[in-house]
């Protein structure tokens, strides 16, 4: 899944943008607010970290550009600590969570996962289809017993189809959650991908609707 992190701090961004990879997320990064409304606003993001005091555009502008822009794409700010009162007028703006500054990455990662889930419809962080388990820790999933150790490509694709079953996922969209911004997406090694996925699951976990893309079913045994 795909992640935008918006700060100016140079350092902080790369630190946390990598520590974002590692748990298994496609990371874009900006460090300003002129590029992070426009991207923020015309790429499909599974979430958005922001900074507030950004020197050009402020951060909460940014996120009430978006909320009236009607943008529900769930947003994480970053304030400095003990500025209890940002936090306040963030969530008022639309901000579905915050971090204070400096922050632990794993409880960014944490809140993270979080507020995916609640966008998605989930009550809780744990991702569970039925009898397969997806554990965001180890990047693993857990089927009848068995054991699999996923690629970065194939967990950020299931971890999609489990947030989103039942529903035509179109290849743009799940090619969209495989790759950074600058990244070449080529839809075609999507198939790839879902091929190693069938292979674990059952050939109709996933189904093709010809002309207009993917349904996850889950579990087909």
């Amino acid at each position: 899944m795909r992640l935008l992190v918006v700060d100016d701090n140079h350092e902080l961004l790369e630190n946390t943008a990598n520590e974002l990879r590692q748990a298994g997320f496609a990371v874009d990064t900006c460090d300003n607010g002129v590029d992070a409304l426009h991207q923020g606003q015309e790429e499909n993001y599974a979430a958005i970290v922001l900074d507030l005091g950004l020197p050009d555009i402020d951060g909460l502008t940014i996120l009430r550009e978006w909320r009236s822009r009607q943008n529900t794409v769930p947003v994480i700010i970053l304030t400095a600590r003990g500025e209890w009162y940002e936090r306040v007028e963030g969530l008022q703006a639309g901000a579905d969570d915050y971090v204070s500054k400096p922050f632990y990455h794993e409880e960014l990662i944490a809140r993270l996962r979080a507020v995916i889930c609640r966008y998605h419809g989930h009550n809780n962080a744990a991702l569970q289809l039925g009898d397969i388990s997806l554990d965001e820790e180890k990047q693993q999933l857990d089927y009848q017993g068995k054991h699999y150790k996923l690629t970065a490509m194939e967990f950020r694709l299931l971890r999609y189809f489990m947030l989103n079953p039942g529903k035509v996922l179109s290849k743009q969209r799940l090619t969209e959650q495989l790759y950074e911004y600058d990244a070449d997406k080529d839809s075609n090694v999507l198939e790839v991908y879902i091929a190693h996925l069938r292979r674990k699951l059952g050939k109709a976990s996933i189904e093709t609707r010809r002309g207009q893309g993917y349904i996850f079913h889950g579990s087909t045994a």
